[in-house]
């Protein structure tokens, strides 16, 4: 049997700063949009994901993000659901993606699907987070978006090597900058000091049957595919020389997170493989990075978050997009050790195809990948040829 070096200690180091950020594109936008969109108490919703990021960094002691679950995000943001139903839907996930990781079915998945197709869900989230970023948040300011994003990707490659000089951080300061100097007349300041609230009322037994199937239902093919699976083969990939991490234990955070959650009047949240390569990216190796930007979005919360939409213009859309850009770069590239299998590759990619562009597609790439992978395997061994 392996033998494993101890847990790295917690560093708080320039590059562990300079990780922590490296999820921002994906969160921040996210968290503005869910608490505009619901009406929810902006301070509570950034404390609690604050908090929690505090939490993960400090039990997984490595770069291990807490991210808003995103199909569900984007529904309640569309829709502007009340906030008792995004409560129900994340108690209601919490409580299936416990039951599935202790009673030992997510061992059964990890073990059923093929690493082609956790590859292909990865290959899919990669896409939509590079669409997302260059359709929506860099050309958000029109050409100076675009010059600002450029800027941020050449500071980003100049100081790509640098443990002096992360890039990560002086990208972010250039966003900041911009915005002051930017910032229109008359529009509010980001300020005011505020204490968290809980939720007025506990969801109904009529919200949470609308929220399993207007929520929970599209949210746990995504969660099974990218926040346990394809999070557990990151953390492989990334961290090779750690023990590797069980996709019962994943299940676990990721159930008990929303189990907490939901009761504080936080958003419903998840692991993610993108988060972490976004963190690592930009230089987080341990759970300080986790524990600076919990710290940070909880200050936020108490002191900042007065007006969600003012603080989010704090963060220009130019340089969130370039954030996202990398992490999504970041991601598409851990398909690469298929290519010397190229039959698999392609196949993953088209598990990636399906997975960013077809309806429920993290569903459809999940169980019809398995499926077919399953069939070819058994179709080329000498079994099969009989």
């Amino acid at each position: 049997m392996p033998t494993f070096p101890p847990p790295h200690p917690l560093r708080f180091t320039r590059a562990e700063f300079a990780g922590a950020f490296g999820d921002l594109g994906t969160d921040l936008p996210l968290l503005v949009g869910i608490v505009v969109a619901t009406g929810m108490d902006a301070t509570t919703a950034f404390v609690v994901f604050g908090a929690l990021q505090i939490a993960s960094g400090l039990a997984y002691r490595l770069p291990m993000p807490v991210q808003p679950l995103k199909a569900m995000a984007a529904i309640a943001i569309a829709g502007k659901l009340a906030p008792p139903l995004l409560a129900a839907g994340g108690l209601i996930v919490g409580v299936v993606m416990l039951v599935l990781a202790r009673s030992g079915a997510l061992e059964w998945i990890a073990r059923t699907v093929p690493k082609p197709v956790v590859r292909g869900i990865q290959v899919g989230l990669g896409i939509q987070l590079a669409l997302l970023a260059l359709t929506r948040f860099i050309p958000a300011d029109g050409t100076r978006g675009w010059l600002l994003a450029a800027v941020s990707l050449g500071i980003i490659a100049w100081l790509r090597e640098s443990h002096r000089v992360p890039a990560a951080l002086v990208v972010i300061a250039l966003g900041v900058a911009v915005a002051a100097i930017t910032w229109p007349t008359g529009a509010p300041l980001p300020l005011g000091v505020r204490l968290p609230v809980l939720p007025a009322r506990w969801p109904t037994p009529g919200e949470f049957a609308q929220a399993s199937l207007l929520l929970a239902l599209p949210q746990l093919a995504l969660s099974l595919g990218n926040s346990v699976l394809a999070t557990r083969q990151v953390v492989a990939d990334l961290f090779p020389t750690r023990e590797p991490l069980s996709v019962r234990r994943i299940g676990t955070t990721y159930a008990l997170m929303n189990l907490v959650a939901a009761p504080l009047g936080g958003i419903p949240v998840c692991h993610g493989s993108g988060g972490i390569a976004g963190h690592y990216a930009f230089g987080a190796r341990t759970g300080a990075s986790g524990i600076i930007y919990g710290t940070f979005l909880v200050l936020s919360g108490l002191l900042l978050v007065g007006e969600p939409a003012a603080f989010q213009r704090l963060f220009p859309g130019p340089v969130l997009g370039t954030l996202l850009l990398v992490e999504a770069v970041t991601v598409l590239l851990l398909v690469r050790d298929l290519r010397d299998t190229p039959g698999w590759l392609a196949f993953a990619v088209a598990c990636g195809l399906a997975a960013a562009f077809l309806p429920y597609g993290y569903a459809v790439a999940l169980l019809g990948g398995t499926l077919i992978s399953l069939a070819l395997k058994r179709w080329r061994s000498p079994r099969g040829s009989r």
